[in-house]
């Protein structure tokens, strides 16, 4: 089967975003970096992203982790596979498993880049829910893999009251092993037990992103509890291990794809219900601290309905702080093609700020000077 998908003219220089068209890398050969995120060092901009081969089979990892390096955005330049997978059966990121929406991050004590993943092992589903974690010394890498783990075994949720901080009874537990959590929304979702069912083996982790805050301190967001609860959840210094401090955000409401951004003290998360691979509407939640209280704003999509009501279909996997600018954010979305994974198409688009609150519409073609305009 074919690893890339061509086009033609790969000599061309482009200066604008095209949402949801081919996009060509340095070699004509459409980006592949699905479910990504972008790290900012030393002046340029580096994707990293899920590489992806064609057909069904392209929805598990057969090579790893692609990063591309940029530096206006439009033009990005293949710099090879940062995480390949293993071609040991026992390795965890054997070739085969599913390693989703890797994100990295540039510890500055350490002089590491460390990423995490979203990890589940060859053949066995989505019943893992494992945190990957990787470092290298160069950003591009080659990245080594360290370790797979739920996070946050033996920690209670800092926004539980002390009457919910115990392991579950015999008859509690019982009853949740005869549910079936097939991940998305249910009227008997058991929002209170799940998360202390895995209090001792560590939370379920799936969709995720990294966060790094103004004072350089680090977290990990991503879906737990069956897909039923966010958490958001502290890195230790070093950015390789939880720090021992999460809260749970929004029990029972079953977001994912979760992407952070921070504008003017406030903290605003763009996410997604859960229903597979089929789009649906977004959700943007605000908080004053990162830790919480948050509060659900709505569809932060605007246009006519069937724009919005699948978020101009695609799933949220970033927002990007444009450098030099204030006020500057791109909102990065996946167009997933599960039957030909290699085909998905990426759907960039600028934030606007209504009345305070970030907002996203569609734009068939747009390049930064939008920006000149919107904050001019």
């Amino acid at each position: 089967m074919m690893s890339r998908l061509k086009v033609e003219m790969s000599n061309t220089k482009y200066n604008s975003f095209r949402p949801g068209e081919v996009w060509p890398d340095n070699h004509g050969v459409h980006i592949n970096a699905h479910g990504g995120g972008i790290l900012f060092h030393d002046g340029i901009y580096y994707w990293f992203g899920e590489h992806k081969i064609a057909g069904e089979a392209g929805n598990a990892a057969h090579v790893g982790v692609h990063v591309y390096s940029s530096c206006d955005l439009y033009n990005w330049k293949d710099e090879g596979i940062a995480l390949a997978v293993s071609d040991d059966l026992k390795s965890p990121i054997a070739r085969g498993c599913i390693l989703e929406r890797p994100k990295v991050i540039f510890n500055p004590r350490t002089k590491k880049f460390v990423m995490w993943f979203h990890l589940e092992p060859k053949d066995a589903g989505y019943t893992g829910s494992l945190s990957g974690v990787a470092v290298a010394d160069k950003v591009i890498g080659p990245f080594q893999f360290l370790r797979s783990f739920r996070p946050n075994a033996g920690v209670w949720p800092e926004n539980v009251p002390a009457e919910a901080r115990r392991p579950l009874l015999a008859e509690e537990a019982a009853f949740v092993a005869k549910l079936d959590l097939p991940g998305g929304p249910l009227p008997y979702f058991p929002k209170h037990l799940l998360f202390r069912r895995d209090f001792a083996g560590g939370q379920m982790a799936r969709d995720m992103t990294l966060f790094v805050d103004d004072d350089g301190s680090a977290h990990h967001v991503y879906a737990s509890e069956a897909n039923g609860t966010l958490h958001i959840s502290k890195l230790s210094d070093d950015y390789l291990k939880p720090a021992g401090k999460f809260v749970r955000v929004f029990p029972g409401r079953f977001h994912e794809a979760p992407a952070l951004m921070k504008w003017r003290g406030k903290y605003f998360l763009i996410s997604s219900d859960c229903t597979g691979w089929a789009a649906n509407p977004a959700r943007i939640s605000v908080a004053e601290n990162i830790f919480g209280p948050w509060e659900e704003l709505g569809n932060p999509c605007l246009g006519t309905g069937a724009q919005i009501t699948n978020t101009f279909n695609s799933q949220s996997t970033f927002i990007l702080p444009v450098q030099g600018r204030a006020d500057t954010f791109i909102f990065m979305a996946d167009r997933w093609n599960p039957k030909n994974a290699i085909d998905g198409r990426y759907v960039w688009l600028p934030v606007e700020f209504r009345h305070g609150v970030p907002t996203i519409s569609w734009r068939d073609e747009w390049d930064l000077s939008f920006f000149d305009k919107a904050n001019g």
